[in-house]
């Protein structure tokens, strides 16, 4: 029987969720869930329907997975130990600060009701993750290092994009050569995130909106942009779907680390990605996360997880001997 999937919210997420299942033939969407009026939402997959948001718990014992695909700013927060009371559940949670308090909420929830919830799926925090893991406990003399982009940041576009008086935003995470380069050379500097990162934001403001203030809003906002040196542009709609249309981003995870009696050999550990669409990418991490939730619960594990406590083989469609066959 395929894993049935839900999705809730229909936006670039939603719809790169839509495109990974129909790439996964041991998947099938079943519904999709939105907080707009169901009729204005238009899906590739003939066949499913599309309700409103309200109506998800109705369909409990239809989905086995129900994926949310809202924002970390404001939605999953909520919605994530929400759902968990329903469902089981995943969501791609990327404020890495608040990881361990939403964890906390989750699990509490997911384990009171019997379900699996996975948390902060995706490539960072996910795919990256897991890479930091395996090369610190490889070179445990050593440090770690993760540059993002250059790229767009749907977590950092949709926070500008909750400020009073913003139409639409794109963020762009640009990583500072001089730092990159020093870390691929073997050192193994101290950098505060200011070094690493530039942070460039395109903005289209509503008219007659206070555009000194939603800078100050942006350049001040914790956890986003305090930390870093922040430029931002104010531009119209039409330059911003001209120029910027795109989501493309990617990153690297090196670590640089010793070896020997005397410390005396250095190796480098590096993991990159190139995105042509992060949400498409993203997407498709949940979905293969997605599949572990499912055979998770069906062991009888309840309360939450992220993607250190997901077996590599439960992400796979490959059987074990599959598996050992062909990739081992």
């Amino acid at each position: 029987m395929n894993i049935r999937i839900g999705i809730m919210g229909y936006g670039n997420l939603g719809r790169g969720i839509e495109c990974a299942i129909r790439q996964n033939p041991d998947m099938e969407l079943v519904a999709v869930f939105t907080r707009r009026p169901p009729e204005s939402v238009k899906i590739l997959t003939p066949g499913v329907k599309v309700y409103h948001a309200d109506e998800a718990v109705a369909k409990k014992d239809e989905i086995d997975v129900l994926i949310l695909c809202g924002g970390s700013a404001t939605d999953l927060p909520t919605q994530t130990p929400e759902y968990a009371k329903y469902f089981n559940v995943i969501d791609s949670f990327d404020t890495h600060a608040k990881i361990p308090e939403h964890f906390a909420a989750v699990d509490a929830v997911a384990k009171q009701s019997g379900n699996v919830a996975v948390i902060s799926c995706g490539w960072d925090p996910g795919m990256f993750s897991i890479n930091r893991l395996y090369a610190s406990a490889i070179l445990p003399e050593g440090k770690d290092y993760t540059f993002w982009g250059k790229g767009v940041s749907q977590g950092h576009s949709d926070a500008i994009r909750r400020i009073e008086g913003v139409l639409d935003a794109k963020q762009y995470t640009i990583p500072i050569d001089e730092a990159l380069n020093a870390v691929r050379s073997g050192e193994t500097p101290e950098f505060t995130a200011r070094q690493k990162h530039l942070r460039e934001c395109f903005v289209v403001a509503a008219e007659g909106a206070d555009k000194a203030r939603i800078e100050n809003e942006i350049k001040t906002m914790p956890n986003y942009f305090a930390d870093y040196d922040t430029i931002v542009h104010f531009i119209s709609q039409d330059e911003l779907k001209r120029d910027h249309s795109g989501i493309p981003h990617g990153g690297f995870v090196i670590r640089s680390g010793k070896t020997g009696a005397d410390k005396e050999h250095t190796h480098i550990i590096e993991y990159s990605l190139k995105l042509d669409s992060n949400p498409e990418f993203t997407a498709s991490v949940i979905v293969a996360c997605a599949r572990a939730v499912y055979r998770m619960r069906r062991e009888g594990m309840t309360g939450c997880k992220t993607i250190f406590d997901l077996p590599p083989s439960y992400l796979s469609p490959m059987s074990g001997e599959e598996l050992r066959k062909h990739l081992l």
